[in-house]
């Protein structure tokens, strides 16, 4: 099964500088999991201690926030599309 992710600029250092990479996981738990097995080093910055997503971070399953879905047990198919999007604060 194969998910796009797509991967902000700022990470793209784990990720040969690649905007899009293709994983498996039929959740984002297990699609995390894959991401460091192909880009050692990302999932830090992408979970905290407990695994969970980190606050500054927000993520998309086909456009939909995965915090009004089922989080990090969203079920993911193949050909879904995940969005790492950094969240962005000002005034």
């Amino acid at each position: 099964m194969a998910v796009k992710v797509l991967v902000p600029t700022a990470l793209q250092k784990f990720t040969n500088n690649q905007a899009a990479l293709e994983c498996s996981g039929s959740n984002i738990t297990e699609l995390f999991d894959s991401l460091e097995e192909s880009c050692p080093g990302i999932k830090s910055r992408l979970c905290d201690e407990n695994g969970k997503p980190r606050r500054f971070l927000n993520l998309y399953v086909n456009s939909e926030d995965i915090r009004f879905l089922e989080g990090t047990e969203t079920v993911l198919k193949d050909g879904d599309e995940v969005s790492i999007v950094p969240a962005v604060a000002g005034g």
